[in-house]
């Protein structure tokens, strides 16, 4: 596996990733790592890795666009000092665009989004020793439908910055559809974003197939 003993793995995105975790550190007892994905990951790593010690950070925050990462981004990732960073980041840049069309001062178009997260990866690739980028996702089936096509859009500009800065890469739309061949997108999330506990382990699942987790451990 990818991690190593003692690391340090922080999480950073918006409400998929904040899941309810403490405020503000996002780790300890009582929850703290929220509800979602990262405490799946945080349990599973414990579980089967015990020997490794990998401290989980979560440091999501509910609403974020790239546009609010990049403000908190030295507090809730520089001085944090992780040795790997997660970034899974753009679903509300998107979303805002179809569900207040009108108050364009929430959105976050394609150009800035790119642009945005090209100069937080520049400014921390060099302080960690793994970086994962993981792309938003919509969970329609449809893709002819005008908020995935969107989502796709912005999953391809994470998937070329992973590819330019040598990150590793998880298409969580990929995965997503897999499941979606067998149940419709309400039962993995109400409103086609926020996931059940099945859709946070689909996450999950990802994220540990790429570091490569030994399910057979």
């Amino acid at each position: 596996m990818k991690l190593e003993k003692g690391q340090k793995l922080l999480f950073i995105g918006d409400s998929i990733t904040d899941c309810d975790r403490g405020k503000p550190e996002g780790e300890g007892l009582f929850g703290a790592l929220g509800k979602g994905y990262v405490s799946f990951v945080d349990a599973l790593l414990q579980s089967v890795y015990p020997e490794l010690g990998i401290r989980v950070v979560n440091k999501g925050i509910s609403g974020n666009t790239v546009r609010k990462l990049k403000d908190r981004w030295q507090a809730d990732v520089i001085e944090q000092n992780p040795d790997w960073l997660v970034i899974m980041i753009g679903i509300n840049d998107v979303w805002r665009q179809y569900d207040t069309p009108f108050i364009k001062d929430w959105h976050v178009y394609i150009e800035e989004y790119e642009e945005t997260l090209e100069k937080l990866i520049q400014e921390t690739k060099p302080k960690v020793k793994g970086l994962v980028l993981m792309t938003p996702y919509y969970l329609e089936s449809n893709e002819q439908d005008a908020m995935r096509q969107t989502m796709d859009q912005y999953g391809e500009v994470v998937k070329q910055l992973a590819e330019k800065y040598d990150c590793i890469f998880i298409d969580t739309q990929a995965a997503f559809n897999v499941v979606l061949k067998d149940l419709y997108s309400s039962t993995l999330a109400w409103d086609r974003v926020h996931p059940t506990a099945t859709g946070h382990m689909v996450l999950a699942r990802a994220f540990l197939r790429e570091i490569g987790f030994d399910w057979d451990r």
